[in-house]
């Protein structure tokens, strides 16, 4: 910024001719920092992971799961996204969370898209439960959910 701080570090650019016009794509300055702390102190990026499909809430999708959205934020912005599918056997599987399931909050931050939703639950320590607040239907639900780390793909056999 104009006082010299930084904001983000330029991790791609997307340009027509090649060259450096175009548009810039940048990690914030907090997401850089915990990833290098991360790699300090463990010497790797461990992030949580539970194991879920989520989607933006739209009315179309709440009409298909018989569920009534919560109101919007004071910015007009969704409160909350919904889980279309669940891995089974995953995290939120086996902590209770199902398809249909709006999550509104994640250790006490509240969620109002898919983007929030995955900043949050990077942010947990797998292996330590944290409490998610949820709309199932039109009932209030809290559940630990205990984040583990995303498996590593398998390969594929030649």
């Amino acid at each position: 910024d104009i006082n010299g701080n930084l904001l983000g570090i330029n991790t791609a650019i997307y340009s027509r001719s090649g060259g450096s016009m175009g548009i810039g794509f940048a990690i914030p300055v907090s997401t850089a920092r915990l990833v290098m702390e991360s790699i300090v102190k463990d010497g790797q990026v461990t992030r949580g992971w539970i194991g879920v499909e989520p989607n933006d809430l739209s009315p179309e999708l709440a009409e298909t799961f018989g569920i009534k959205p919560p109101p919007a934020d004071k910015a007009g912005g969704s409160q909350g996204v919904i889980i279309t599918g669940v891995l089974q056997n995953g995290p939120a599987a086996t902590s209770g969370i199902r398809p249909g399931d709006v999550i509104t909050s994640v250790a006490g931050r509240p969620v109002g898209n898919v983007s929030e939703l995955l900043a949050s639950v990077a942010a947990l320590k797998p292996g330590t439960a944290s409490k998610f607040q949820l709309l199932r239907r039109d009932e209030k639900i809290e559940l630990d959910v205990t984040p583990g780390v995303r498996p590593k793909p398998r390969k594929q056999p030649k």
